[in-house]
């Protein structure tokens, strides 16, 4: 496969393709239905159960800790391997974002539109992972599951407000370049 041939890929359309439209939906649906590998739901019927005993224990704030500690490792990532990461997907992005907004490629422009935000909450996730990690231990060390479990929960929520905010941004300005580079190439051209 030749240069031009991976051009010629980058160059089809996607604007105006249900498909990306599709794949758009998707990478954001999906994106939300975990924070740090913890399911919504589990945060959510820990949060209900706290509000409703707020100093008790019970079986959904372990649940809730559990999760932690099952998901929390996993995004554990030291910092040789982080600085890798980081400048791989900022090569990527970065390429993209030339091939599609310096030279016109729609393609490009499209998945640059996808990745950047999400690349934006990668960092945010190993963030959010860091510090539950913190959380974790105070609660190894003897601090009480209640209070661990609404520490996790408030440090969680400002994710999920962040995510919200984030996504909902990335949409709009992804539905808005669409718009507008379709009125400037209606024929694809």
């Amino acid at each position: 496969m030749f240069p031009t041939d991976i051009l010629s890929i980058l160059d089809a359309r996607s604007f105006s393709s249900p498909w990306f439209w599709l794949a758009l939906l998707a990478v954001w649906t999906y994106s939300g239905r975990r924070m740090v590998g913890i399911p919504v739901d589990v945060l959510a019927h820990a949060a209900a159960a706290l509000r409703k005993k707020p100093g008790a224990d019970s079986a959904e704030v372990f649940a809730l800790l559990d999760w932690m500690s099952l998901t929390v490792p996993r995004w554990q990532i030291g910092a040789r391997s982080a600085a890798v990461l980081s400048g791989l997907i900022c090569f990527g992005v970065s390429a993209l974002a030339v091939l599609g907004f310096r030279y016109g490629l729609e393609m490009a422009q499209a998945l640059t539109l996808i990745l950047l935000p999400q690349a934006v909450l990668l960092a945010l996730r190993f963030r959010l992972a860091g510090q539950l990690h913190w959380v974790l231990e105070a609660a190894h060390l003897g601090q009480p599951a209640p209070e661990a479990a609404t520490e996790a929960l408030r440090r969680i929520n400002r994710y999920r407000l962040v995510y919200a905010i984030i996504s909902v941004l990335a949409v709009v300005a992804t539905t808005l370049w669409a718009s507008l580079w379709l009125l400037l190439h209606p024929n694809g051209l």
